[in-house]
């Protein structure tokens, strides 16, 4: 993994003179995008393609009402005031540590995970695994505004702690409602989830255990729902590719968190994940069957860059990590899937 040829930086910084939303909430994958084909070793496309992808994004919002410190949460989850959050992380990073801000702002947001369908928490990971390769100012940049958009987009789901099951993961899926057809809502996914049942879904977040390691925790989550991408893709593939690329972020920001903020974040990380479920998945969940031939990763990288799509490269560099890590041929299927179903046409 290699960025040392300056462009993911300069990258960066076009990015940030752009929004963190356009087209009526659709979120700005520009920088994230570009980290995931830095980790996947193609640093030569990220300028190409950041040129195709910032021609549909927005201006940068405006700071006009300043966040003050202790006042913090009365501005969680106002998408207006992005702008004021940005201005806010940007004072935080520059008086302390970025690893200290990101244990104590982790902490505090992990009941929000679902901010802009987990673009928050992802677009957040990507930013400390690009400052775990080296500290800048356009990386610390996008730390802020992977923390800003996360708070500006907060989004809590129906709760309810009490009676902890330490499930696995497969088991506690099957115990999760779906939301009838009838009920389910189109759009975006931020908005479909809100259609879960308060008093069903609630005790979702208790059902499974999160006491062990979170790297096995996570390989646990992400193995369960990569199976829901395979049985769902055909009507669903945007909504479930979140539910393995924001564990898989989850991952990346452990290293840096306490064990209290890991365990919280690992709960919140599978409620998300099992809101997506219920708002989408299908009633018997199917079995999926699995073709173990070889897939071969380099050509599976090519055919990602070619494909263009933000999400199929995303989820690309995800699979392709989350299969080095448990050698499932799942992940490698799916992949496959997504660069073929989502490979864009347009100049």
């Amino acid at each position: 993994m290699t960025d040392n040829d300056g462009s993911f930086d300069e990258v960066l910084a076009r990015f940030a003179a752009t929004g963190p939303e356009f087209g009526g909430g659709l979120s700005n994958h520009g920088p994230m995008a570009a980290e995931a084909l830095v980790a996947l070793g193609r640093g030569d496309a990220v300028a190409p393609w950041a040129e195709w992808y910032a021609r549909r994004l927005l201006d940068p919002p405006q700071a006009r009402n300043a966040i003050a410190p202790d006042d913090w949460r009365e501005a969680l989850g106002d998408i207006a005031r992005a702008g004021d959050w940005i201005a806010f992380f940007e004072r935080e990073l520059g008086r302390r540590p970025w690893r200290d801000a990101v244990e104590t702002w982790v902490a505090r947001l992990a009941p929000g995970i679902m901010a802009g369908a987990t673009h928050g928490i992802l677009r957040t990971a990507h930013a400390v695994r690009s400052l775990d390769r080296g500290e800048n100012p356009q990386r610390l940049r996008e730390l802020a505004e992977g923390l800003a958009y996360w708070a500006a987009r907060y989004q809590s789901l129906p709760t309810a702690l009490a009676g902890q099951r330490r499930l696995g993961v497969a088991a506690a899926l099957a115990e999760v409602p779906l939301v009838p057809a009838a009920s389910r809502r189109a759009g975006l996914i931020f908005d479909a989830v809100k259609a879960v049942d308060a008093a069903g879904f609630s005790p979702a977040i208790g059902l499974v255990d999160v006491d062990g390691a979170a790297g096995e925790f996570v390989s646990g989550v992400t193995r369960a729902f990569v199976r829901q991408y395979l049985a769902n893709a055909p009507t669903a593939s945007i909504s479930f590719i979140h539910t393995v690329t924001a564990p898989s972020a989850l991952r990346t920001l452990a290293p840096h968190l306490s064990a209290e903020t890991r365990r919280d974040a690992m709960r919140y990380a599978w409620q998300a994940c099992a809101s997506i479920y219920a708002a989408y998945g299908s009633e018997p969940a199917p079995v999926v069957h699995v073709n173990d031939a070889a897939v071969d990763a380099d050509d599976l990288v090519e055919q990602a860059v070619a494909a263009r799509d933000e999400h199929a490269i995303k989820f690309t560099e995800a699979c392709l990590k989350e299969h080095r890590l448990t050698g499932d041929a799942a992940f490698l299927a799916a992949a496959q899937d997504a660069v073929a179903r989502l490979r864009r046409t347009e100049k």
